[in-house]
Protein backbone atom coordinates (compact mmCIF):
# COMPACT_ATOMS: atom_id res chain seq x y z
CA UNK A 1 0.00 0.00 0.00
CA UNK A 2 1.54 3.98 -0.35
CA UNK A 3 -0.19 6.92 0.36
CA UNK A 4 -3.11 7.46 -1.72
CA UNK A 5 -2.01 10.42 -3.31
CA UNK A 6 0.78 8.88 -5.32
CA UNK A 7 -1.42 6.59 -7.33
CA UNK A 8 -2.54 8.77 -9.94
CA UNK A 9 -0.18 7.93 -12.61
CA UNK A 10 3.35 5.66 -12.69
CA UNK A 11 5.42 9.31 -12.30
CA UNK A 12 3.91 9.96 -9.47
CA UNK A 13 4.05 6.30 -8.02
CA UNK A 14 7.66 6.18 -9.17
CA UNK A 15 8.39 9.31 -7.58
CA UNK A 16 6.74 8.47 -4.16
CA UNK A 17 8.10 4.65 -4.00
CA UNK A 18 12.03 5.68 -4.58
CA UNK A 19 12.52 9.36 -3.64
CA UNK A 20 9.59 11.16 -1.72
CA UNK A 21 10.71 11.36 2.19
CA UNK A 22 13.89 9.19 1.42
CA UNK A 23 16.77 11.73 3.18
CA UNK A 24 19.53 13.11 0.31
CA UNK A 25 22.33 15.27 0.63
CA UNK A 26 22.78 15.80 -3.00
CA UNK A 27 23.46 19.33 -3.95
CA UNK A 28 21.88 18.59 -7.26
CA UNK A 29 18.74 17.19 -6.11
CA UNK A 30 17.96 19.82 -3.76
CA UNK A 31 18.37 22.13 -6.01
CA UNK A 32 16.30 20.30 -8.70
CA UNK A 33 13.76 19.68 -5.92
CA UNK A 34 13.85 23.47 -4.71
CA UNK A 35 12.83 24.30 -8.33
CA UNK A 36 10.36 21.97 -9.10
CA UNK A 37 8.52 22.88 -5.62
CA UNK A 38 8.92 26.62 -6.71
CA UNK A 39 7.23 25.99 -10.17
CA UNK A 40 4.30 24.12 -8.77
CA UNK A 41 3.29 27.05 -6.87
CA UNK A 42 -0.29 27.44 -7.44
CA UNK A 43 -0.62 24.29 -9.41
CA UNK A 44 -0.21 20.34 -8.44
CA UNK A 45 2.61 18.31 -8.17
CA UNK A 46 1.08 15.50 -10.86
CA UNK A 47 1.39 18.81 -13.28
CA UNK A 48 5.35 19.28 -12.88
CA UNK A 49 6.38 15.40 -12.83
CA UNK A 50 4.51 15.11 -15.70
CA UNK A 51 7.00 17.57 -17.47
CA UNK A 52 9.99 16.75 -14.94
CA UNK A 53 12.08 15.23 -17.94
CA UNK A 54 11.59 18.44 -19.87
CA UNK A 55 12.70 20.27 -16.45
CA UNK A 56 15.98 18.43 -16.31
CA UNK A 57 16.41 18.94 -19.95
CA UNK A 58 15.86 22.30 -19.99
CA UNK A 59 18.01 23.38 -16.80
CA UNK A 60 20.51 20.98 -17.74
CA UNK A 61 19.99 18.55 -15.05
CA UNK A 62 19.99 21.10 -12.35
CA UNK A 63 23.63 21.40 -12.70
CA UNK A 64 23.77 24.69 -10.14
CA UNK A 65 26.66 26.08 -11.90
CA UNK A 66 25.69 26.16 -14.96
CA UNK A 67 22.22 27.09 -14.22
CA UNK A 68 23.87 30.20 -12.24
CA UNK A 69 25.52 31.06 -15.13
CA UNK A 70 22.01 31.35 -17.65
CA UNK A 71 22.11 34.53 -19.31
CA UNK A 72 19.45 36.45 -20.75
CA UNK A 73 19.09 34.59 -23.65
CA UNK A 74 18.97 31.05 -21.94
CA UNK A 75 15.88 33.10 -20.07
CA UNK A 76 14.02 34.07 -22.77
CA UNK A 77 14.66 30.20 -24.13
CA UNK A 78 13.58 29.03 -21.04
CA UNK A 79 9.99 31.15 -21.39
CA UNK A 80 9.71 29.98 -24.63
CA UNK A 81 9.78 26.25 -23.83
CA UNK A 82 6.46 24.81 -23.22
CA UNK A 83 7.28 21.59 -21.79
CA UNK A 84 8.22 23.63 -18.41
CA UNK A 85 5.84 25.96 -16.02
CA UNK A 86 6.62 29.56 -18.54
CA UNK A 87 6.41 32.01 -15.38
CA UNK A 88 9.24 35.00 -15.55
CA UNK A 89 9.04 35.27 -11.49
CA UNK A 90 9.80 31.38 -11.66
CA UNK A 91 12.21 30.99 -13.90
CA UNK A 92 13.98 34.12 -12.91
CA UNK A 93 13.97 32.99 -9.06
CA UNK A 94 15.09 29.26 -10.19
CA UNK A 95 18.51 31.34 -12.01
CA UNK A 96 19.07 33.77 -8.58
CA UNK A 97 18.52 30.67 -6.15
CA UNK A 98 20.93 28.78 -7.86
CA UNK A 99 23.41 32.14 -7.88
CA UNK A 100 22.86 31.95 -4.11
CA UNK A 101 23.96 28.18 -3.81
CA UNK A 102 26.40 28.68 -6.20
CA UNK A 103 27.54 31.46 -3.23
CA UNK A 104 27.25 29.39 -0.69
CA UNK A 105 29.83 26.89 -2.46
CA UNK A 106 32.40 29.30 -3.36
CA UNK A 107 31.93 29.65 0.41
CA UNK A 108 32.98 26.28 1.00
CA UNK A 109 29.57 25.42 2.36
CA UNK A 110 26.66 23.41 0.99
CA UNK A 111 23.11 24.01 0.78
CA UNK A 112 21.86 20.84 1.92
CA UNK A 113 24.19 21.15 5.19
CA UNK A 114 22.23 24.38 5.75
CA UNK A 115 18.69 23.10 5.67
CA UNK A 116 19.82 19.80 7.57
CA UNK A 117 21.32 21.68 10.31
CA UNK A 118 17.87 22.54 11.21
CA UNK A 119 17.08 19.35 11.98
CA UNK A 120 20.52 18.33 13.49
CA UNK A 121 20.82 16.19 10.74
CA UNK A 122 18.11 14.02 11.91
CA UNK A 123 15.29 13.52 9.84
CA UNK A 124 11.55 14.20 11.08
CA UNK A 125 9.69 11.02 10.72
CA UNK A 126 5.81 11.84 11.42
CA UNK A 127 3.10 9.60 12.00
CA UNK A 128 -0.39 10.22 10.45
CA UNK A 129 -3.24 7.61 9.84
CA UNK A 130 -4.88 10.18 6.89
CA UNK A 131 -3.39 12.29 4.61
CA UNK A 132 -6.07 15.12 6.33
CA UNK A 133 -3.96 15.35 9.21
CA UNK A 134 -0.78 15.86 7.22
CA UNK A 135 -0.14 20.10 7.52
CA UNK A 136 0.68 22.03 4.56
CA UNK A 137 3.02 23.80 6.45
CA UNK A 138 4.60 24.22 9.93
CA UNK A 139 6.89 26.09 12.50
CA UNK A 140 9.85 24.61 11.08
CA UNK A 141 9.14 25.48 7.38
CA UNK A 142 8.04 29.35 9.12
CA UNK A 143 11.52 29.53 10.22
CA UNK A 144 13.06 27.57 7.14
CA UNK A 145 11.57 29.93 4.95
CA UNK A 146 11.64 33.37 6.62
CA UNK A 147 15.77 32.48 6.76
CA UNK A 148 15.73 31.57 3.34
CA UNK A 149 14.25 34.77 1.91
CA UNK A 150 16.50 37.12 4.21
CA UNK A 151 19.42 35.23 2.12
CA UNK A 152 17.50 36.44 -1.02
CA UNK A 153 15.83 33.30 -1.97
CA UNK A 154 12.57 33.42 -3.49
CA UNK A 155 9.68 31.56 -4.03
CA UNK A 156 10.22 29.49 -0.71
CA UNK A 157 7.57 30.41 1.25
CA UNK A 158 6.68 28.30 4.21
CA UNK A 159 4.24 26.04 2.58
CA UNK A 160 6.47 25.31 -0.77
CA UNK A 161 9.20 24.85 1.63
CA UNK A 162 7.57 22.04 3.56
CA UNK A 163 6.56 20.12 0.62
CA UNK A 164 10.43 20.63 0.02
CA UNK A 165 11.40 19.38 3.04
CA UNK A 166 9.23 16.19 2.53
CA UNK A 167 10.71 16.18 -1.14
CA UNK A 168 14.62 15.65 -0.23
CA UNK A 169 13.58 13.50 3.31
CA UNK A 170 13.92 15.70 6.37
CA UNK A 171 10.69 15.16 6.64
CA UNK A 172 9.21 11.61 6.40
CA UNK A 173 5.39 12.11 6.13
CA UNK A 174 4.20 8.77 4.42
CA UNK A 175 1.35 6.93 6.11
CA UNK A 176 1.71 5.10 8.84
CA UNK A 177 -0.02 2.29 6.49
CA UNK A 178 2.20 3.08 3.79
CA UNK A 179 4.55 0.15 2.91
CA UNK A 180 7.11 2.94 1.86
CA UNK A 181 7.47 4.51 5.37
Amino acid sequence: MRCEWANSSKEMQAYHDNEWGKPSHDERYFFEMLTLEGAQAGLSWSTIIKRRQTYRQAYDNFEIDKVAAFDQSKRDDLLQDKGIIRNHLKVDSSISNAKLIQSMHDNNKKFSDYIWKFVDNKPIINHYSDMEEMPAQTELSQIISKDLKKKGFRFVGPTIIYSFLQAVGVINDHLDNCDFK
